[in-house]
């Protein structure tokens, strides 16, 4: 693996990603960072957002819903509680979560507005994933 990385995703439902890149940029929770062949080994918790990839000269890019990030000289090892490939993402459900979070959050009645919240984030970074993938 000379000048290439091992990406893996893995979230508690199997493994999304598992190949050799060229960098990896993520979100992590201290802001975004990228990684290429020989980098500082390091872990990172990560935020909701977008993680990509280069290979080959083409951009890939995921939603990753928070984990972690192994990261070493020839490794980026990601563990998320869930991560989606941007071409799989369905962008009719994202709008609708995105509504139906937007809508608890403007109700005066008590409302848990961290969990709707957490889920309008999730919806807009699944949106702006899918985005990436279009431009």
């Amino acid at each position: 693996m000379e000048d290439k990385l091992k990406l893996e995703i893995v979230t508690p439902y199997g493994t999304v990603f598992d190949a050799e890149v060229d960098e990896v940029t993520a979100l992590g929770s201290e802001g975004e960072f990228g990684v290429m062949p020989g980098h500082a080994p390091f872990v990172t918790t990560l935020s909701v957002g977008t993680l990509s990839c280069k290979q080959g000269g083409q951009s890939i890019y995921f939603f990753v819903n928070w984990g972690y990030a192994d990261v070493g000289p020839d490794h980026v090892v990601v563990l998320a509680d869930s991560a989606e490939r941007s071409e799989d993402i369905d962008v009719d459900r994202a709008h609708e979560a995105q509504k139906r979070a937007e809508e608890i959050l403007r109700q005066t009645k008590e409302v848990d507005f961290a969990r709707a919240e957490a889920a309008l984030q999730r919806a807009l970074a699944r949106l702006h994933v899918k985005d990436q993938n279009n431009k």
